[in-house]
Formats: structure tokens, sequence, C-alpha cells
């Protein structure tokens, strides 16, 4: 008998369909998507700045924090590239590839 909770992933959900759905997941290589009640996190493929994963938080006047982060092979660390707050949800595609250089959408 486990005593485990599910999560709402509704707003996870709302990310990822507003970032581009399938289509930013192949054209971006992201995977290792892990959402939360009110944000999305997930690692990215190759890119000229270097980033390797992403957080997306919603915040409490409807509009979303982006957090850029890069891992340190050899610290073993997550390093904060650049973070934009304030984002509209019409605007994550635009914030996403002007921190990571790759289209969201062709």
């Amino acid at each position: 008998m486990t005593n485990a909770t599910a999560t709402d992933l509704t707003v996870a959900n709302t990310i990822r369909d507003q970032l581009g759905g399938n289509r930013f997941t192949a054209m971006t290589g992201a995977k290792m998507f892990v959402g939360d009640t009110n944000s999305l996190s997930f690692q990215i493929g190759r890119n000229p700045k270097g980033v390797t994963h992403v957080k997306v938080t919603l915040d409490a006047d409807d509009t979303y924090t982006v957090e850029f982060f890069k891992f340190g092979r050899r610290s073993f660390e997550l390093k904060t590239l650049a973070s934009d707050s304030g984002v509209y949800a019409d605007s994550l595609c635009s914030v996403f590839t002007a921190h990571t250089g790759l289209y969201t959408r062709l």
C-alpha cells in the first residue's frame, strides 16, 4: 500500500504546448522533461550558447520566469547562465531562441 499523490501536470503540459509541443522536442533535442504543479524543466541538445538545461516557471501574475543553465562536467553543478522574468506566453519561443540559438519553429 503506497501513499503517493498524483501531481497535477496541467501547467507543465501547457508550457510544453506553448513552446511548440512535439515539434519543439524534435527541433531542439529536448528530453528528460520534469513537470511540477507550476513549472517544467528539461534538458536540451547542443546549441551555440552552451545551455544544457532550461526551467520555465509560471508566476503568480500569469507570466513566466525562464532560467537557462549549464551543467559542469567536472564540477557536477548547474551554473545559471541567464534568467528572464515577466515573459508572456507568446514570447516564450523568442526568449528560448535568444538564449540558446535554437529555433523552435520553422
